[in-house]
């Protein structure tokens, strides 16, 4: 599987995220699996590719050209893939990949999570969602998606469309197991909801 992996860039984080981030590079590349990242360097971007290099596995960077700086991208990439602008490298990173993994991260890793949720909602895709809810970093996020379900902002089942763990081998076991719907069914639900509230 290509699994893309949503995570930090920054390079002032706390070296226990770094750690599970790495783990979770070299988890998957020890299951065959390639990462599919956002191409940096730095932060857990870079980590879960130095643990998937360190395991052999395949590792996809894909990055908007303007990040071809010096010491921005990861130099041992399998393949690097260039972009033109964020948008387009966020849709490129979701339509390579068959699953997705979420690590602690800023607003670019919330906003690559909630794109992705969204789309899954929608019908767009059927993919596994995994979060890494390290050192509980994810668990404000929780009870805002929690209240919003309570509120009937969001949907029990829109909540259900992604799972959260705090080991990367549970998250890794998930999106290997994971069976979704086929497309066609999961589009028709979709649609005969919206039709149910015209």
């Amino acid at each position: 599987m290509k699994i893309c992996v949503f995570a930090a860039s920054s390079r002032t984080i706390d070296c226990s995220y770094v750690d599970e981030a790495f783990a979770l590079g070299a988890e998957l590349a020890g299951r065959g699996h390639s990462i599919v990242f956002g191409g940096g360097t730095s932060g857990l971007m870079g980590a879960v590719a130095r643990g998937a290099f360190s395991a052999g596995g395949g590792i996809i960077g894909v990055a908007p050209r303007f990040f071809d700086e010096p010491g921005i991208l990861y130099e041992h990439c399998t393949e690097m893939l260039f972009t033109e602008t964020m948008s387009e490298r966020k849709k490129l990173m979701e339509d390579l990949s068959d699953a997705f993994i979420t690590l602690p991260g800023g607003i670019g890793t919330f906003e690559e999570f909630f794109e992705a949720l969204t789309l899954k909602q929608l019908g767009r895709h059927a993919k596994a969602m995994a979060v890494i809810n390290t050192n509980g970093y994810y668990d404000s996020m929780e009870a805002m998606l929690r209240r919003a379900v309570d509120e009937r902002f969001f949907s029990e089942e829109g909540h259900a469309l992604y799972a959260m763990f705090t080991s990367v081998k549970d998250a890794a076991d998930y999106v290997e197991g994971y069976h979704a719907e086929p497309e066609e069914v999961w589009k028709k639900k979709i649609f005969d909801k919206y039709d149910a509230g015209r």
